[in-house]
């Protein structure tokens, strides 16, 4: 291929809207590319940020804004979340629920299933006890600790 023919064929690529052209033939290999090359992500790690702790004032509630919050406590034992992942309350999204509030559950039976990455793990009593609350809802993202249910130990 003489420089005129690769002139030409340079003027065509500028021309139009072919930002790649390769021709390749028994003697020669020719490929023509537009543009620059797409630069590499940058990517720049957030320096670390130093909190100072500074003491202020107790905020003071109201007393019947607390006052629930301790009879739930009282009322029960706390099953909680022991990873990261999402709450189920039932195996299947059409099968019924493990367990609804007011049921009596023996040590061992399934409470819910908390899926992570996954992996379906299924949480079960640690205790005969009675459903109290249902704390979170269906489907609902929870983290490591996060109470699920309020239960009533039987013994």
């Amino acid at each position: 291929m003489d420089i005129k023919d690769l002139k030409t064929l340079i003027k065509m690529v500028t021309e139009t809207d072919i930002t790649e052209f390769e021709l390749e033939n028994a003697e020669d290999k020719v490929v023509i590319k537009r543009g620059c090359a797409a630069a590499a992500p940058q990517y720049q790690m957030q320096q670390p940020v130093s909190y100072q702790y500074a003491p202020q004032a107790p905020v003071q509630q109201a007393p019947a804004a607390q006052a629930p919050a301790a009879v739930e406590v009282e009322a029960g034992e706390v099953v909680t979340s022991p990873i990261v992942g999402t709450f189920y309350r039932s195996p299947a999204p059409d099968a019924p629920h493990y367990v609804e509030v007011g049921q009596i559950v023996e040590k061992g039976e399934v409470l819910c299933i908390v899926e992570a990455m996954k992996l379906m793990n299924e949480i079960e009593a640690e205790y005969r006890c009675k459903i109290v609350r249902i704390v979170k809802e269906n489907a609902q993202p929870v983290e490591y600790g996060d109470p699920l249910f309020i239960v009533e130990k039987l013994g």
